[in-house]
């Protein structure tokens, strides 16, 4: 813990980093692994569609997709952090190894991009869908893009 704990407190003060902020990574570094539709299925549906009606009520857009956040919980400290998923899988792909792939890609995001050290990432799998029953698809689609072309 040494090392990244330096790096949140200094002599000059400390940082402290949101629970909506370690929320928003885990969401995100968690749809960049390919079959992985957070928040599940029935409720990442119905919130897919809740948000297109809100978006084009209040003229927001969601092109930018549904909540980074949904079907995520974390616990933030000073310099640790516990990750909650829920999410749905694409039919045919194998549990164990894709949410493994999942906690990694999550404490790595986490841990690179905040300083904080990811004690767990406990995913609970509700759901596997079929590729057409994916509300966003698409959009799960560029953000897989973007993350390959970021690793490469």
């Amino acid at each position: 813990m040494g090392e990244r704990s330096d790096q949140l407190r200094t002599e000059r003060g400390r940082t402290m980093i949101g629970d909506a902020v370690v929320a928003k990574i885990a969401g995100i570094a968690a749809q960049e692994v390919e079959k992985v539709q957070m928040g599940g299925g029935a409720a990442a549906a119905v919130g897919g569609f809740l948000e297109s009606v809100t978006g084009s009520v209040t003229g927001g857009s969601s092109a930018g997709g549904g909540s980074p956040t949904r079907g995520v919980s974390v616990e933030v400290g000073e310099e640790e952090a516990a990750v909650g998923l829920t999410m749905a899988l694409e039919y045919g792909v194998p549990i164990p190894q894709t949410t493994e792939q999942v906690r990694r890609n999550v404490v790595n995001r986490i841990e690179n991009l905040t300083g904080l050290s990811v004690k767990e990432v406990n995913i609970t799998v509700t759901d596997v869908q079929l590729p057409e029953e994916r509300p966003r698809l698409g959009q799960q689609q560029e953000v897989e893009r973007q993350a390959q072309e970021q690793q490469t």
